[in-house]
């Protein structure tokens, strides 16, 4: 098996280019026995098996860097440069990330979780070749739904400025067919477009015509038109790429000539590149191609039998609880918009979609458009509900606070995935969000302990005049069945869920925040202690808090995000302006980014089950 001999990208230099096509085909077949083993992304993996195998073929890397976004597109790359017999660690625990990484490998030379962000890092990399005087090439490697997000305009914005820059942004186009009459001449023509006797007499003329300026302006405009007419050039032009494509982004002879020539004329000091390759996700594998979404993230499977669709589960997910919330509001008033950046299925939007159709908006990786959309929205009286991950509402933090707070508009943020995430790790955690939101005037941030109270918090957010968080985990709670109707619960008010019966002096009171709120209550049990659902970080129920001070002489907060700025700080805050000292124990996640793993040893390595929450109690109140 050829694949096995291929350690480095040096391994694969070796190898004559007409037995790269079966080294792909080697290469597609391993990821799909691997992922099915361990679970990942799949469908964008098998799209990229040429232009990995392409890259590395061409680019001398690590030397020449190579950022891939988004980064779930990696693991042809992660394979290829040494990782290959790592790959059964994906995901896990001490294992392989599922994205760039930098500590992992020297062949990593961006970590990219977040979409949108290559061609800002390449650039960077490649002027930091010129200053230094190297003679390497940057080269980012965008989808078409990451060239979405405003951040990649930024950047070609700024990258045109600078006509010898060693750039080649290459844009894996894995959304569009193209017949093979128009693949066979689209890579006929860009090919000539990007060859030396192109660049030569392209050279030649403009030497000549620079003594006549009106007739070499005359010549560059019939240029671009002629391109224009046979590729949809004309925009990346305008931001002083030279554009070339679409190709098939399968067909390894047509990859790495094409390759090959831009990667010489970014060297020569010809300006950046920009590079059009049409993929498809999943291919090689027919169930993948016909359903790519569903094999986009797959769990383990069995490859011949495919993914089977998920029956109806036994407990409603929280995404559920939001998706069917967010139905029945929409019924019951006509001014309820839904609005996600390019995860409609991710954060349950999938049935809002095909019921209101008018009132439904995929923006696109756009997070920052996505808040201030939702506040002109507001502006004129409709009442915008944003579903997004906790960890991409970070991308729009200007926008939520000048936007949105400081105009005191009522939108509703569903903060999906709220906590840790398990398998993605540190760049799509949401660890951050209670911190963050809890600061900002006008916020209010809710953390329901199970789906019901998911349901009922978020009619409660609705009605709110004001800006509005309601925060929840991935995948399932307790299995709370929420209720049918559309009730809210009192604002700012928890609820003492056990009561301590130790004696005056041993009286300790643990505030939980979200669906910690379970586990505190078995540490209540074990150590006879009072348990108290808080469900509100803001505006937080300062009476309760209050009352509680007059008879227990301790107190422990446990929440699913950082401990510094989170919802135990909010409390101590509370207490200190009361005047009332008492010892304080703030569980939470440590000051440290958490890595991806299994989800339930994640958390127990933080002291967040049971038994940490047990242990962490006992140590600091031994005496209770």
């Amino acid at each position: 098996m050829s694949l096995n001999s291929i350690n480095t990208p040096a391994d694969l230099k070796k190898k004559p280019r007409e037995a790269l096509s079966a080294l792909a085909g080697e290469l597609r077949q391993f990821i799909l026995d691997s992922v099915s083993k361990t679970g990942g992304h799949l469908s964008s993996n098998l799209g990229t098996v040429e232009l990995a195998v392409a890259i590395h073929y061409v680019f001398d890397t690590p030397h020449d860097r190579v950022v891939w976004d988004v980064g779930h597109q990696s693991y042809p790359h992660k394979i290829l440069t040494g990782r290959r017999e790592q790959m059964s660690s994906l995901r896990q625990l001490d294992g392989l990330s599922g994205f760039p990484r930098r500590a992992e490998s020297e062949y990593d030379a961006f970590g990219t979780g977040h979409s949108s962000t290559s061609i800002s890092a390449a650039m960077g990399m490649a002027r930091a070749f010129q200053t230094k005087g190297e003679k390497h090439v940057a080269v980012a490697v965008i989808g078409d739904s990451a060239m979405t997000g405003g951040m990649a305009f930024e950047a070609m914005n700024n990258a045109g400025v600078y006509e010898d820059l060693p750039l080649v942004v290459i844009l894996n186009d894995n959304d569009m067919s193209i017949s093979s009459a128009v693949g066979a001449l689209n890579r006929h023509l860009a090919r000539l477009l990007s060859g030396s006797i192109y660049s030569a007499t392209k050279k030649g003329i403009d030497s000549v015509l620079s003594i006549a300026p009106p007739l070499r302006e005359f010549a560059k405009r019939l240029e671009d038109h002629a391109k224009g007419m046979v590729s949809p050039s004309t925009i990346f032009q305008e931001f002083g790429f030279n554009y070339f494509g679409p190709i098939d982004g399968h067909d390894l002879d047509a990859l790495i000539p094409m390759l090959q020539n831009v990667r010489r004329l970014a060297i020569e000091g010809r300006g950046p590149q920009f590079l059009h390759v049409v993929t498809r996700k999943g291919q090689g594998y027919e169930m993948a191609e016909a359903d790519p979404i569903l094999y986009h993230g797959p769990s383990k499977f069995n490859p011949e039998e495919g993914v089977k669709k998920a029956t109806t589960p036994s407990k409603q997910t929280f995404t559920q609880v939001f998706g069917e919330w967010l139905c029945d509001m929409a019924q019951a008033d006509p001014l309820l918009v839904g609005i996600t950046p390019a995860m409609s299925e991710g954060s349950g939007l999938v049935e809002f979609q095909k019921r209101f159709p008018q009132r439904y908006y995929d923006v696109g990786i756009a997070e920052q458009h996505a808040v201030t959309f939702a506040a002109g929205l507001a502006c004129e009286g409709m009442k915008p509900v944003v579903a997004i991950y906790s960890t991409f509402l970070q991308r729009a933090y200007d926008q939520l606070i000048h936007d949105v707070a400081i105009q005191d508009l009522p939108v509703l943020f569903a903060l999906d995935r709220a906590g840790l995430v398990g398998a993605d790790g540190a760049t799509h955690a949401g660890a951050y969000d209670i911190a963050f939101l809890r600061c900002i005037p006008n916020m209010l941030v809710m953390t329901p302990a199970d789906e019901a109270e998911c349901r009922d918090l978020l009619t409660t957010a609705f009605e709110q005049p004001h800006p509005t968080a309601v925060r929840y985990p991935r995948g399932s709670g307790v299995g709370a069945t929420p209720s049918k109707e559309l009730q809210s619960l009192p604002l700012g008010k928890g609820e003492i869920r056990r009561h301590s019966t130790a004696t005056a002096g041993k009286r300790l009171a643990i505030l939980a925040f979200g669906t910690l709120l379970y586990p505190a209550l078995e540490v209540g049990e074990s150590t006879n202690s009072t348990v108290v659902n808080m469900r509100f970080v803001k505006p937080l129920d300062i009476e309760l808090l209050k009352t509680l001070a007059l008879d227990h002489d301790a107190f422990v907060s446990v929440e699913d995000g950082v401990i510094a700025g989170g919802a135990g700080s909010a409390c101590l805050e509370a207490l200190n302006a009361l005047g009332i000292n008492k010892p304080f124990l703030q569980l939470g996640l440590p000051d440290k980014f958490i890595e991806h793993g299994d989800y339930k040893l994640l958390m127990s390595a933080c002291g967040l089950d049971v038994a940490g929450i047990s242990q962490s109690i006992r140590q600091r109140f031994p005496q209770l």
